[in-house]
């Protein structure tokens, strides 16, 4: 029997030495050409003019962490090119809220700005960028967004996802089919995040002006990696190799607001993964934007005071818990309007006063508790405003625009997407998205959030010697999932609950052999706290747990099957 490291590497389609030697030692300078990607040759060419005249140049971000990573991106790419006048406007998500808004953009001109840059937006956006034109401003669009059927009249609308409307039949999941005769014609990825879109711009820059020598870019490479982790994007292809190459850069990294973000969340530079960013630093840069405004996030990335990126990293770090306290009482609350519409497919829940920068995150737990897609609202006097989640074959976005006759407006992705619409359509509304998951005739879709094992494995094998080899898969992440192992017939000879309201187990299972292992579950489901003596089939993954000076394997549990 091959070992079971090299059971989880062919069930990931890597037992052939090529493939294998590819994904494990990715290679940055496959990166691809960013000329391939749809109006980039325009972009260049307006920067370039822009550039030569000394124009006053706006950079339109997005409140989150894809576009705030984008944004300082190009202000320090920007400032290496020898652009003197470039400012950036993070829109307020209270205030503004998302994209590019008639009111943003008037603000703007008045400021002298001719050539605005989005990232992340602006894609949709035709109305705003008329009336951009009409005051004399010029507006780039970089985003990786989905796109309208006739692009906005911008300069250039560089965007990934045109290409896909463009030429549906030549991709699959994302990437250009081998046997496409498009290749090398037309860029071959198209799950870069904003980002990494705005990285490919300044790559394309490269080509054109001085200032940023060919192999310094790789120095932006924390950010880009930060963005692209927490905007959970596919980790494979062109994104996999931003990611490893970032968290080497991360590792080493000088800026003052990454390395003050590491110390608050308690994350050791040299250590730092994939992890780390989507659990740690994600987090507090997006609880700015949630509660506040997303500026302080950006004064800390940009910062060059490490006292000040200090201070900036610490009010990240208490707005997040802030954040943290104020979801879980949404939660509680959105819990009892679940069980009103437990019978129902979807669930669309609404109330008063819940902060509409945090019900997205509501709306994922409520997903994962009642396995259902979920839309989470929140009532203000006359308008809603609200965020979706979902999984498997029901596309939340789908279902807002089978909605539109109902709602103010809408928009976003497959999994995630968010809506606006009269307090008073909201039953309607319900209706609407419960009818449309019908209508889809959908089965079993509660078994795709189950996780999925790479192999079966037995508890002799599950040692040190594996979790290291496993985290050579690194980094973790959309299309890159940490391998899943799977065990059957262990039997239980501990049980231990623990936490405030004991909700967190802990297990020491033994297989026929007699090897034994402990196994820990955070917020586990109550079918988890089983009897000793009770034999059991597990889902895991291994770590290392280390305490007082010893190491020791255990398994974070996944999902369990009792079979008595």
């Amino acid at each position: 029997m091959t070992n079971l490291f090299e059971r989880v590497l062919k069930s990931r389609g890597l037992d052939d030495p090529k493939k294998r030697q590819a994904f494990l030692n990715p290679s940055y300078e496959a990166y691809h050409d960013p000329f391939l990607l749809p109006d980039m040759d325009k972009a260049v060419e307006r920067l370039v003019a822009a550039r030569q005249k000394d124009e006053f140049i706006t950079i339109y971000g997005d409140y989150d962490i894809d576009g705030l990573t984008a944004t300082s991106v190009l202000l320090d790419a920007f400032s290496s090119f020898g652009f003197s006048r470039v400012e950036a406007f993070i829109p307020n998500r209270f205030v503004e809220g998302y994209g590019l808004t008639m009111d943003a953009v008037e603000r703007i001109a008045k400021t002298g700005t001719t050539l605005v840059v989005t990232v992340d937006c602006g894609s949709l956006s035709e109305r705003e960028i008329i009336r951009a034109k009409e005051l004399g401003v010029d507006i780039i669009v970089t985003d990786h967004h989905n796109v309208a059927p006739t692009q906005p009249p911008a300069i250039g609308v560089v965007n990934p996802k045109r290409l896909l409307q463009d030429y549906p039949d030549d991709y699959e999941v994302f990437e250009l089919k081998a046997d496409s005769s498009l290749q090398g014609k037309i860029y071959p990825f198209l799950d870069l995040a904003g980002v990494g879109v705005a990285f490919k711009l300044v790559q394309a820059l490269q080509t054109r002006l001085e200032g940023l020598p060919k192999g310094q870019e790789k120095w932006l490479l924390d950010l880009v990696a930060l963005g692209t982790v927490c905007d959970i994007v596919s980790l494979k292809n062109e994104n996999r190799a931003i990611v490893f190459w970032g968290l080497k850069v991360l590792a080493k990294t000088r800026r003052p607001g990454l390395l003050a973000l590491m110390r608050v969340s308690g994350v050791e530079p040299s250590k730092v993964t994939a992890r780390s960013l989507g659990f740690g630093l994600g987090p507090r840069m997006n609880a700015a934007g949630r509660l506040e405004t997303a500026t302080h996030a950006l004064e800390m990335l940009v910062a060059t005071d490490g006292l000040f990126a200090l201070e900036k990293a610490q009010q990240l770090n208490e707005l997040n818990q802030s954040r943290r306290t104020q979801q879980d009482e949404i939660f509680k609350a959105a819990i009892i309007e679940a069980e009103r519409y437990a019978d129902l497919p979807v669930l669309v829940v609404s109330s008063r006063g819940w902060n509409h920068g945090i019900i997205g995150i509501v709306a994922a737990k409520l997903l994962e508790r009642y396995k259902k897609p979920t839309y989470v609202l929140e009532e203000m006097e006359t308008e809603a405003k609200g965020s979706a989640r979902s999984y498997g074959d029901f596309s939340a976005a789908d279902a807002i625009r089978a909605s539109d006759d109902i709602i103010t407006k809408g928009g976003g992705h497959k999994m995630a997407a968010g809506v606006t619409l009269p307090v008073k359509n909201i039953p309607a509304f319900r209706a609407r998205v419960n009818q449309f998951y019908k209508s889809l005739g959908l089965q079993n879709q509660a078994a795709q959030l189950l996780p999925k094992a790479d192999t079966e494995a037995k508890l002799h094998e599950v040692d040190e010697a594996l979790v290291h080899q496993l985290s050579q898969l690194e980094p973790f992440g959309s299309a890159n999932k940490e391998p899943v192992l799977y065990a059957r017939s262990l039997t239980a000879m501990y049980v231990k609950r623990m936490g405030a309201e004991a909700q967190h187990v802990k297990l020491e299972l033994r297989d026929e052999s007699g090897v034994s292992m402990q196994f820990l579950a955070f917020n586990a489901p109550e079918h988890f706290f089983v009897e000793p003596g009770d034999v059991v089939n597990i889902w895991f993954q291994p770590d290392i747990n280390e305490w007082q000076g010893r190491r020791t394997v255990e398994g974070r549990l996944l999902h369990l099957e009792n079979c008595d």
